[in-house]
């Protein structure tokens, strides 16, 4: 798979760098990158995270309130060569599977039951410990939401490395 891209997700459990497979997929990583740009992801957490299943991040603040959307939510894209594996990143949506905005999780283990349903688009190629770690904190449930980690996971700072 040919990465078009890089971009880095600092966090407060340290910092990983990500793959981005824009050939493969390139509505959902053009999505992506213009939420960077725009600083969109900096100052939200880690918002759920089920071990043995996925960290997610990317849409709400540390006290668990949703931050509004910035673009329309993309149409789901799928490739056959882009396979929820360990440490890949996809897009979080609801039931409707044209509704991904700005949402986004890390796979913490295989996830091949998400293949064909979610827009898997790039993947962790260093901090995979940064991933680990948030997959080991503990969890609770706040407001409506299960998952959500006791000490916030906060996103410090997102931006594209430099080619």
């Amino acid at each position: 798979m040919e990465v078009t891209n890089k971009a880095v997700i600092e966090t407060t459990k340290g910092k990983m760098v990500i793959a981005l497979y824009g050939n493969e997929m390139p509505i959902t990583v053009a999505n992506f990158i213009k939420h960077i740009e725009a600083k969109y992801y900096n100052k939200l957490i880690f918002h759920r995270v089920i071990k043995d299943f996925m960290i997610q991040g990317g849409g709400m603040n540390k006290f668990m309130m949703e931050k509004s959307a910035m673009l329309d939510p993309i149409k789901l894209e799928k490739s056959p060569n882009v396979l929820h594996k360990k440490y890949v990143i996809s897009m979080a949506r609801t039931s409707d599977p044209n509704s991904a905005s700005s949402q986004f999780f890390i796979c913490n283990t295989d996830c091949d039951f998400l293949d064909g349903q979610y827009a898997a688009f790039g993947k962790v190629i260093e901090g995979m410990d940064v991933v680990d770690a948030i997959s080991d904190v503990a969890t609770q449930s706040v407001k409506i939401y299960d998952d959500v980690p006791v000490e916030p996971i906060m996103i410090t700072d997102v931006y594209m490395l430099a080619e």
